[in-house]
C-alpha cells in the first residue's frame, strides 16, 4: 500500500510538471533544467511503473480480468490497458514475482534495479535466497545479471555444430519497407515478391539478425552466430590444414584460436603494442603523426577507456577510441603524453564543438514540443 500511495502522489506531481512544461518548447530550456527535468521524468517514471505492477499483482490475485471479459491477465493488459506483447510479458512476470518478494517494489522505485533485471531472476528467487540475489543484482548491467545467474545455476557446454540453415520453401505473404530506390522495391517503396524469393533481401534481413552470446558458467559462454557460404569454406580449409594441432576439428578451438591472431594484430596496429619495442626515435612533437611509444603510455595511463569526465563521473566507453589533444594540435598543442588522451568518438566530438564552435559542424537545430499532459 505505501507504494502505491507513494506512486499516486509522484503521479499528481507529474502532472503538474507537464503542465508546467507544456508551457514551453523542450528548445527554450537551459541546459541545467532539460537535465533536472529528465531526472524528475524518470523519478516519477520509476515510481508510476512500481504501481502499475503492485497492481497489476492484485488484479492478478483477484482475477478480476475474468469478470472484465478477458480470459488472462496477459490478455487484459495489452487488449484493456493497451500495452505492447513486450511491456505485458514483463510487468506481469515482475507483478508475479513482486507478489512473493515485495522486496522489489521497493528496488523498482528506487531504481536499484530494473524491469529487465526482475525477469532473469524471477524464476530463480526463493524464500532463502531472495534477499542476496536482489542485494546482488543492485545497479547491475543485464550482462552483470545474466553472469550472476549463469554462477547460480551453471548450465552445461553446448556441443560445437556446424549445419546448413534450410531455405525457405515458400514466400512470406508480407509486406516489407523499403528504401524507393532499392532495386528490390517497387515506386510505393514495397519489397517486391521476386525479391524475397530470390533469397537476396531474406540474406539480408538474416544478417541483421543479433549474434547470440550468452554465459552458461562462469567460465563457459554460448556463442551463436551465422556465417555465409565463402566463410564456411575457410572454416573448412582450416579445419583441414589444423588436424595436425587440433585433431577434432573443435570450431570452438579454432575460434580461440583465430581470434587470439586478430586481437594480437589490432593490439600491434592501434595500441602499437609488440614483445619487443625498438627504440623510440627523437619525436617530434610539433607533428601530428602520433610515435608507438607515445600511443603505448597513453593507452596504459587511460586504461583503454576513454578518459573524459563528466558531471556524473568518468566516460566508461571501451569502443571508437580516438587520441585527442588536450591543447588542439591546430593552436599548437603538442603530441606528447602529457597532451594527449583517450577519447570515444562521441566526446572527441563534444569537446571539438566546445572549443571551436558550433559553426564549424553542421548540426541541423531540433525542435522538440511535449504534447499535452495527462489529465
Amino acid at each position: 500500500m505505501e507504494i502505491v500511495l507513494r506512486g499516486t502522489v509522484a503521479l499528481q506531481k507529474l502532472r503538474c510538471y507537464n503542465r508546467i512544461m507544456n508551457m514551453q518548447s523542450s528548445a527554450r530550456l537551459t541546459d541545467e533544467e532539460l537535465i533536472l527535468g529528465l531526472r524528475a521524468a524518470a523519478s516519477y517514471e520509476r515510481a508510476a511503473t512500481a504501481q502499475l505492477i503492485a497492481l497489476l499483482a492484485e488484479m492478478d490475485t483477484r482475477r478480476l480480468y475474468l469478470a472484465e471479459g478477458f480470459s488472462s491477465l496477459f490478455v487484459y493488459c495489452t487488449q484493456c490497458l493497451r500495452l505492447s506483447e513486450h511491456a505485458a510479458y514483463g510487468r506481469i512476470e515482475a507483478a508475479r514475482a513482486a507478489r512473493k518478494f515485495p522486496l522489489i517494489l521497493q528496488f523498482l522505485t528506487d531504481a536499484s534495479i530494473t524491469l529487465t533485471t526482475v525477469c532473469l531472476l524471477a524464476s530463480h528467487l526463493t524464500v532463502e535466497n531472495y534477499e542476496r540475489l536482489l542485494g546482488d543484482a543492485r545497479c547491475k548491467t543485464k550482462r552483470e545479471v545474466e553472469m550472476l545467474i549463469a554462477t547460480l545455476a551453471p548450465k552445461p557446454a553446448v556441443a560445437s555444430m556446424v549445419r546448413k540453415l534450410p531455405t525457405p520453401k515458400t514466400v512470406p505473404a508480407i509486406a516489407v519497407e523499403a528504401p524507393p530506390t532499392s532495386p528490390a522495391s517497387d515506386s510505393a517503396g514495397k519489397l517486391r515478391v521476386d525479391a524475397v524469393a530470390d533469397g537476396s533481401i531474406l540474406s539480408a534481413v538474416i544478417a541483421r539478425a543479433p549474434a547470440v552470446i550468452a554465459p552458461l558458467a562462469p567460465e563457459r559462454y554460448k556463442v551463436q552466430i551465422t556465417i555465409s557460404r565463402e566463410t564456411h569454406d575457410r572454416l573448412r580449409r582450416v579445419q583441414a590444414l589444423l588436424r595436425h594441432v587440433v585433431p577434432s576439428g573443435d570450431p570452438a578451438l579454432i575460434f580461440d584460436r583465430a581470434l587470439s591472431v586478430l586481437l594480437q594484430d589490432l593490439e600491434r596496429r592501434k595500441l602499437a603494442t609488440v614483445h619487443c619495442p625498438r627504440a623510440s626515435m627523437r619525436a617530434d612533437a610539433h607533428a601530428r603523426h602520433v610515435p608507438a611509444a607515445v600511443k603505448r603510455d597513453v593507452w596504459r595511463r587511460d586504461e583503454g577507456r576513454c578518459a573524459f569526465v563528466g558531471t556524473s563521473g568518468r566516460c566508461a566507453e571501451e569502443g571508437f577510441l580516438e587520441l585527442h589533444h588536450l591543447t588542439p594540435f591546430a593552436e599548437g598543442g603538442p603530441t606528447t603524453v602529457d597532451n594527449l588522451q583517450l577519447r570515444c568518438r562521441a566526446h572527441n566530438a563534444y569537446e571539438a564543438r566546445e572549443h571551436f564552435g558550433s559553426m564549424l559542424f553542421r548540426d541541423r537545430p531540433r525542435v522538440y514540443e511535449l504534447g499535452p499532459g495527462p489529465s
